[in-house]
């Protein structure tokens, strides 16, 4: 058969194939350069950006647990301006979209980093990060629906890129709030951020992340966040970035049957730095075995 197509869209973007990197797992790629060939990757999600540098929490702010990791990192980073001067014209070069994660305290400094991103060359989308869950706030934005609109509003109308609106798991009802996200007029939905967790050391009786609680990811929280996307995708129409827990090809194919359009390898990255290139090669190679000639055919072809 010919070669498959594995190019996809998420709003304006048009990627060559639907494997991308989640924020915060990837830096902001200069690590990788010599360990994979990044123009094959379908996008880069930078690490989350702040208006202004943030030093983050404390250490110890990593703890591994069984089958994932905590992390309460708490968005260290440079502030936008070092970013557009120092972390960007590297990026550019890559070839491939740019996904421009950011946070911020306030309606305003969202709106004051679109704009800022909005006259700034080389960037192709905005993540927008709701879901944080360890910077030592009562409630994530993405915890309440009209929080969530009323943010996706405000930088909706203040760009055209295209917007990804990324939403935390800790919530009672996720389609409410992607319902939300959708109505303020997101071009995608971003599923699923890490799940508030813990861990304690018995000999010290101490938690062993500085910030007490952190985002439990990896291997663990996969089957929740599967069926999150799955619930998502019957209730949106928007296209939906899976991920959580995605280790390898078949990980990756259940998100995309179960209704992603595109997936996002995270705490991977950790375990295999080349993670994201064989995920890409085991797709081609299973269209090929199964005949499929679109990847978007497999898109939300769940069988229920």
């Amino acid at each position: 058969m010919t070669k498959p197509n594995l190019s996809i869209r998420i709003g304006k973007l048009r990627l060559k194939n639907p494997v991308m990197v989640a924020s915060g797992t990837f830096g902001y790629a200069e690590e990788f350069t010599s360990l994979i060939n990044l123009r094959k990757l379908g996008a880069i999600v930078t690490k989350t950006i702040t208006l202004k540098p943030k030093k983050g929490n404390p250490p110890p702010r990593t703890v591994e647990t069984a089958a994932g990791m905590l992390n309460a990192i708490g968005l260290e980073n440079p502030g936008i301006n070092v970013f557009i001067k120092e972390k960007l014209p590297a990026l550019r070069k890559i070839g491939i979209p740019i996904i421009v994660s950011i946070s911020a305290d306030n309606d305003l400094e969202f709106i004051e980093l679109t704009r800022i991103l909005n006259k700034t060359s080389g960037v192709s989308a905005i993540e927008l990060n709701l879901s944080c869950p360890n910077l030592g706030t009562s409630r994530m934005v993405s915890q309440l629906d009209k929080a969530t609109y009323r943010v996706v509003k405000a930088v909706r109308a203040a760009t055209k890129l295209t917007l990804i609106t990324k939403l935390t798991p800790n919530v009672t009802d996720i389609g409410l709030i992607a319902r939300a996200a959708t109505a303020a007029d997101t071009d995608a939905i971003s599923l699923v951020n890490t799940f508030l967790a813990m861990s304690v050391d018995k000999d010290t009786r101490c938690p062993r992340l500085a910030n007490i609680t952190g985002g439990l990811s990896g291997p663990a929280i996969k089957p929740i966040a599967l069926r999150m996307v799955w619930e998502v995708a019957r209730t949106v129409y928007v296209p939906i970035v899976g991920m959580g827990g995605i280790m390898n090809t078949e990980d990756a194919l259940e998100f995309i049957i179960a209704g992603a359009t595109a997936v996002s390898v995270g705490t991977g990255n950790f375990v295999n730095p080349k993670l994201t290139i064989e995920i890409i090669d085991g797709i081609k190679k299973h269209l090929k075995q199964k005949n499929v000639k679109d990847i978007k055919t497999l898109i939300g072809s769940i069988k229920c």
